[in-house]
């Protein structure tokens, strides 16, 4: 029997060393691929999951969003009905579409004034216009409009509310300017003086307003018709709170 030589054991043992190497790096090399694949496909599954979750979470939120603006709406339609059917009531001969500007403005003045609400802008209405919500109506005293605004008064109004003053007529029987100033006024002079205080110096002037309120709300210090008029405007807001929300 031929016997090898020892460099030709040698290189046996080497080759067959080999061999066991490039066959552990071919395992390690397809392990290696193998976990790349999986990390792959890990970082797939979380991008849509994390997708899909921000998705549900949108779509929750477009949902509580959706029944907040259906219930906003649902307050707004339910207080303009009810300061419609207070113009109604007093006014059944003015059209529809005025009728719901009206409406609409009065509602917007309690949103934009905090002291303000419907029914207490509903009840200096219903007072000043002498119950007629006849946005045209005109008092002895030359006041003018559903919220009995004086021309001068007006003027000044008008600026503040950046409203082009063309002349009284045109301006303040003009329902909607003249809620939108009649209302400045009164919550300035409410937030002033107090609901009885804002309702003396809106019917009175602020003179008479302070000097009543500096006396302890002594009746002398007011105009007979200041006296009448704020229990008078009182007993309307309480009867239109009264009737709901």
């Amino acid at each position: 029997m031929k016997q090898e030589s020892p460099s030709t054991r040698t290189r046996v043992r080497k080759k067959s060393r080999n061999n066991h190497i490039y066959k552990y790096l071919g395992i390690a090399s397809g392990g290696m691929a193998a976990l790349v694949l999986l990390s792959i496909i890990a970082s797939q599954v979380y991008l849509s999951y994390r997708a899909h979750v921000t998705k549900m979470e949108r779509l929750s939120q477009e949902l509580v969003d959706l029944r907040s603006a259906m219930n906003i709406d649902s307050v707004r339609q339910f207080k303009i009905q009810k300061i419609l059917n207070i113009v109604r009531s007093h006014n059944p001969g003015i059209s529809q579409a005025e009728m719901y500007d009206i409406a609409s403005e009065v509602y917007e003045m309690s949103l934009k004034y905090t002291n303000l609400d419907i029914d207490l802008l509903c009840a200096v209405i219903t007072h000043e216009s002498g119950l007629s919500w006849d946005p045209r109506v005109v008092s002895k005293a030359g006041a003018m409009g559903l919220m009995q605004i004086m021309p001068v008064t007006g003027f000044f109004l008008s600026e503040s509310e950046r409203i082009p003053w063309t002349s009284p007529e045109e301006i303040i029987f003009d329902p909607i300017y003249n809620i939108r100033m009649g209302s400045r006024y009164l919550s300035m002079l409410i937030d002033r003086y107090g609901l009885e205080g804002g309702l003396a110096a809106y019917n009175g002037g602020e003179k008479q307003a302070v000097l009543w309120l500096e006396n302890g709300k002594d009746n002398q210090f007011l105009w007979s018709e200041t006296r009448d008029y704020i229990p008078a405007v009182q007993r309307l807001y309480d009867e239109y709170q009264a009737q709901g929300m």
